[in-house]
């Protein structure tokens, strides 16, 4: 499926990709995430025709993986392609590349049947893993190293703003972390109903709701971490309001407005420490995947939607559908 324009989606045969030294993988499943939504819609810039798509998992059709796989192995795909031989690259931060590239975004990516990388982007799955919801792990990756940013702490009292499909995962690291208290804050009951199932001690509505509950079980100094996983400004600024002193904050949302009102007063005089992170690093994957096969992180209960990737256009509006109890979609290519 072809972006050619925002919003224009058309069908077309791609042919399978062939790229020297390059494994091909066939296409399973592919998730649909906040960035693509942007991208879809022009938020984010891309050069057309593109075939967007970055949580991508496949069977190995051709090459072998990282970790030595043989054609017919399932393997998730790491969709950061980095030049190796930067600064960045040389000092174990690939992911911030500044010639890097993502699928999906300047080369094309997973909604389409095949895709080639590098073996050295595959990562063999074991079995046990549900394929219809594995694509959602290259999205654990990325909470995981925004989760090791935050370096939480046992017995920290974590917040988590925004409870999509991120903050679910970033509920269910805090406490893998040790956190004594995680509190989720979200607008949507069915998504603070699913937090508690996950794990959280507490879920709570933003507002006066959200101020009480972190006072209430911090002895009034708020907040140790807050990750802010709704991606909206307004938020980030009442992080910085649920904050303690001293305390820590993981912008996770991906912010496209270039300006915002926030209360720069409070980051001044709490002496706030904003810990962005942005992708994920090679070593995240076979994490990730250990999280998932080892059962400590549910990713299957936050899968809601397959869809066959010829509806592409109905599943991007399953993004923005008002009143629908929504979490991960997934184009599936077994139709």
């Amino acid at each position: 499926m072809l972006l050619e324009a925002p919003e224009k989606v058309v069908e077309a045969d791609i042919p399978e990709p062939r790229e020297t030294g390059a494994s091909v993988i066939q296409v399973t499943g592919t998730g649909i995430c906040g960035t693509d939504w942007k991208i879809f819609t022009g938020g984010i810039p891309v050069t057309y025709p593109l075939v967007m798509g970055h949580e991508i998992v496949g069977e190995l059709v051709e090459g072998t993986s990282r970790d030595g796989a043989k054609p017919g192995a399932k393997v998730l795909i790491d969709p950061v392609l980095t030049c190796g031989e930067c600064f960045h690259c040389r000092h174990g931060q690939s992911h911030l590349c500044p010639v890097g590239e993502l699928m999906g975004r300047e080369r094309n990516g997973g909604f389409a049947q095949f895709v080639a990388v590098r073996p050295e982007n595959v990562y063999a799955l074991p079995d046990g893993i549900d394929l219809t919801a594995a694509p959602m792990m290259q999205v654990l990756t990325t909470c995981l190293h925004a989760s090791e940013m935050a370096r939480i702490e046992p017995g920290e009292t974590v917040v988590i703003t925004g409870l999509g499909v991120t903050g679910q995962m970033h509920i269910q690291l805090a406490k893998a972390a040790g956190a004594g208290t995680v509190i989720g804050v979200s607008r949507n009951p069915p998504k603070r109903d699913l937090a508690l199932k996950l794990g959280a001690d507490l879920a709570v509505n933003h507002g006066e709701e959200a101020d009480e509950a972190v006072l209430s079980a911090t002895d009034g100094r708020g907040a140790d971490v807050i990750i802010e996983s709704a991606g909206a400004l307004s938020v980030l600024g009442e992080a910085m309001d649920l904050a303690r002193i001293g305390g820590r904050i993981v912008p996770f949302g991906i912010y496209t407005a270039n300006q915002a009102e926030l209360p720069f007063y409070q980051l001044y005089f709490k002496e706030l420490q904003i810990l962005n992170a942005r992708a994920a690093q090679a070593r995240h994957f076979p994490a990730s995947i250990e999280l998932v096969a080892n059962g400590k992180l549910d990713i299957t209960s936050l899968l809601s939607h397959r869809v066959p990737f010829r509806q592409l256009d109905e599943a991007m509006g399953l993004l923005t559908r008002p009143g629908l109890d929504r979490m991960k979609v997934v184009l599936t290519y077994d139709d």
